[in-house]
This record gives structure tokens, sequence and C-alpha cells, in this order.
């Protein structure tokens, strides 16, 4: 394609177009039509210049005429609490759902990984004093120590806000680490696996291993849940970089990364609840089953919920994406 006949050719159009949209309030029903016409036509010169010459700064231009003109042809439309909703039983579960291939593996390969830490700990005391002095290691592990404690160091209320903002940044750190390949997902898993492996194997030395699982349980389920969520769907981004398939790469990382920023807000929310459990659940006086009980229930209600929402609307069609409506025109490629 010879760039300067292109935009001599069809250079009056995108002019014409910029023009209408300028006045787009106050179009008669003639020059509506003819904004119409122009889009399609503007779209179609797009395609062409993506597919057979690329020129980074006409194809922003006409990029942004394109979307300019979308929004023009097909008004905005305001978020409502039909989105919300339509989000909370179809969009999010069903992303959850339909990339559970990627983080059901994780969460199994994770556990094992932290459990086999803990017992390398656990038996072998030189580890254990390379972790820290008796004394300090003491002071984490008897009773009243500070294992214990720390579920009850600050109130419930500012103490569960605190752990869904940690939890939060976590899960969004995994997340757009994938973007990188999704080689930083895998050093943010081991740490939290090392994190948990060295509580699970000091506190087993100490004959205490009820105990610690009795204050990680209530809400350590959901909320590895969601770091492993997050964790599967990042590596899958970045797997999408390496591999994308039959779509462009352009177009596999766009579908992708709106899935998983959604993926992102739900977590949050499922995370908020962890946190709930963590500030008022796990330091209460409760008996340990039945706090273990809240956890193992809010736990299987959120898999309920991924594999029988999820699941059926995965099975009609639903991927995570934004609605049709709402996403950017597809354009055809070069093959």
């Amino acid at each position: 394609m010879d760039l300067d006949v292109f935009i001599t050719a069809h250079g009056a159009e995108w002019d014409r177009l910029e023009a209408l949209l300028r006045r787009k309030r106050h179009l008669t029903g003639a020059e509506a039509d003819e904004l119409v016409t122009l889009y399609q036509r503007v779209t179609t010169h797009l395609s062409l210049l993506r597919s057979s010459a690329p020129d980074p700064a006409l194809t922003g231009r006409l990029t942004s005429l394109v979307a300019r003109a979308r929004s023009a042809v097909t008004g905005a439309r305001k978020a409502s609490w039909r989105d919300a909703a339509r989000f909370f039983t179809t969009s999010f579960p069903a992303a959850v759902y339909r990339l559970r291939h990627w983080w059901m593996p994780t969460a199994i390969l994770s556990t094992a990984i932290a459990a086999l830490l803990g017992w390398w700990i656990a038996a072998h005391p030189e580890v254990q004093a390379a972790i820290g002095a008796p004394q300090e290691l003491r002071a984490m592990t008897r009773p009243g120590g500070q294992y214990e404690t720390y579920y009850s160091s600050h109130p419930a209320t500012s103490f569960a806000a605190q752990v869904w903002t940690n939890n939060a940044q976590a899960v969004a750190l995994c997340l757009v680490l994938g973007a990188f390949a999704g080689l930083p997902v895998l050093w943010v898993l081991y740490t939290n696996m090392l994190n948990l492996g060295v509580g699970i194997g000091l506190m087993s030395s100490a004959g205490r291993l009820d105990t610690f699982l009795g204050l990680i349980l209530p809400h350590g389920l959901l909320e590895l849940t969601a770091v492993f969520i997050a964790a599967g769907i990042g590596l899958r981004l970045g797997w999408t970089l390496i591999d994308p398939g039959p779509r462009s790469r352009r177009t596999a990382l766009a579908e992708e990364g709106r899935s998983a920023l959604g993926v992102a807000v739900g977590l949050a929310a499922v995370l908020f609840v962890s946190g709930a459990l963590e500030g008022f659940v796990t330091p209460s006086g409760l008996p340990t089953w039945a706090r273990i009980g809240i956890g193992i229930a809010a736990e299987l209600a959120f898999l309920v919920y991924v594999y029988v929402l999820g699941g059926r609307a995965e099975r009609a069609g639903e991927t995570g994406d934004v609605e049709t409506s709402d996403r950017e025109a597809a354009l055809p490629t070069a093959a």
C-alpha cells in the first residue's frame, strides 16, 4: 500500500467525519446518516491500514476517530444495577470457571509445596535454627505466642480492613504481573507458600499444628483460593502473550486482559468476605470446630457459586469479557 496515495484518497472523508463528530448534537437527519456511512468506511480504512501499512501515527488517529464515531452512533450507556447483577451472577463466575484448568492445578501444586516445606522445616531442627533463634521461635509458637495473638492484635474492624487491603494488593499483583510472561506470578506464589510452610513447620515442631490449622482454616481456605485464582489467571494471561492462538496477539491480550480485570474486581469482593472472617471469626471465642466449619462453609459456597453459576454461564457462551456492545468493533486482520 502506498501510504501517501491512501491518505490523499481518503483524507477528505476522515476530515468530514471529524467535522460531523464535533457538532454531533446538532446534525440533521441526512448528516446523521452520513456520519454512520463514514464511520463504516473509516472502520474499513483502519482495518486495511493495520493489515497492510501499520503507520503508528495514522493508525492512532483513525483508531481515535473510529472510537468516537462508534460512541456517537451507538450512544453512551451508563452503568446500572443491572450491570452489577450481571457481573456477579454471570461474568465473574464464568471467567473463573472458564479458567479452572489454570487455577485448580495451581492450587493443588501450591498446597503440596506448602505442605512439603512445612514437613521439611518440622523434620530438620537445623532449618528451624536458620529461621530464628530458639527464644524467637518459642515466642512465636508457645500458647499465647505471636501466631495466636496476631489475629487479635488490633480491633476486628480495622484488622479486617487491613487484611482485605493487603490481600487485594497481592491478588492484583498476580494479575498485573501475568502480562510479563507470567514468571513473576510464580515468585508471588512461592513467597505465599513459603510463609505458610514456615508456619506449618514451626507449629508442627512445637506440637501445636492443630492450633495453627484452627487459626488458618477459618479464613485461609477462601483467601488462598482467591490467590490461586489470581495466580492461575495471571499465568494464563502470560501464556496468551506467548501463544495467542487463532486470535491476533493484540486481540487475545485485550480479551484476556478485560476478563482478568473483571476477575480482580470479583476477587476483591471474595477477599472482603475472607477479611471479615479473619477479623471476626478467627480470633473469636468460638470452638475450633465451629470456626473451621464456618471457613469450610464459606469455601464450599464459593465453589458451588463458581461451578453452578459459572458453569451455566460458560456453557451459554459467556467468557467473562464485557458485553459485545461495549467491545471495540472487531476488525479483520491479514492472514
